[in-house]
């Protein structure tokens, strides 16, 4: 399922979207549909992916008559054999890529006495192993083009094994890991790679849980990201005020950070 650009790139030999050309990855909601209207909003043609349709449909709604074009498929980032196809199918389609966002990302409900495989692996698979997946198509891409920005939304969650769902939290490190190695592979291709940590963002994934504080809406946070994109930041805390939290944290002593509750 895609909207039909006005022309073909191919057959005109450059696409009318030169330097505006951005695939989203878990475009479906949240932040990612967020960044899909923004993005849109700003002049790019989109090539936004999630797996439900029926979201993609009401984004592609959302952004009629924008500047920019939107393009959608549906796509489980789990099915991973279909990453590669899928990818050069959006570059050929805007005629290229300038950006590339990864914003999937499952957290299920977890009791502080559940230790349940299948719900962790399904978080491993999405959080980390899509974000692997896309995000190394995107490298081979750019890195061969010498340009480009990756962006993964990764979380403050990550900077500590907290006690609430460690398979989140374990995700949410790696995939930081991993993109802080992409940023260090790629610096000598002048490829640019953005790790982005929210702090609570007013999102389906947040509804419903209780104590949140400092809460920003995903229009506001996808603003922030992509500001973050414009000035090539390396690792970017949204709202910028959790840097200073993610600082704290990682300073307390592991005797001391086991008895916290949160």
């Amino acid at each position: 399922m895609s909207n039909p650009a006005p022309s073909s790139p191919a057959a005109a030999g450059a696409s009318p979207f030169e330097g505006k050309r951005a695939i989203v990855v878990g475009a479906s909601s949240g932040m990612g549909a967020a960044l899909v209207r923004k993005l849109a909003a700003d002049g790019y043609a989109v090539c936004a992916l999630a797996r439900r349709a029926e979201l993609l449909d009401e984004l592609v709604a959302a952004t009629k008559g924008a500047p920019g074009q939107v393009h959608v498929h549906a796509h489980d980032v789990t099915d991973t054999p279909r990453v590669k196809p899928l990818f050069e199918e959006c570059v050929r389609a805007m005629g290229g890529l300038d950006l590339f966002i990864y914003a999937a990302g499952v957290m299920p409900d977890v009791g502080p006495e559940e230790y349940d495989t299948e719900k962790d692996f399904v978080q491993l698979a999405v959080n980390i192993g899509g974000c692997m997946a896309w995000c190394n198509e995107a490298a081979l891409y750019f890195q061969s083009h010498r340009k480009g920005s990756i962006v993964g939304i990764s979380s403050i969650a990550g900077d500590r094994g907290r006690k609430g769902n460690p398979a989140y939290h374990t995700s949410k490190a790696a995939m930081s890991t991993y993109l802080e190695s992409l940023r260090n592979r790629l610096a000598a291709s002048d490829v640019h790679v953005c790790t982005i940590k929210p702090g609570f963002i007013e999102t389906p994934m947040t509804a419903g849980i209780e104590g949140l504080f400092w809460l920003i809406t995903a229009d506001e946070a996808a603003a922030t990201i992509l500001g973050a994109v414009d000035r090539k930041a390396g690792t970017r805390y949204v709202p910028y005020r959790w840097m200073f939290v993610g600082l704290v944290i990682r300073h307390i002593p592991s005797f001391i950070f086991k008895k916290l509750n949160f």
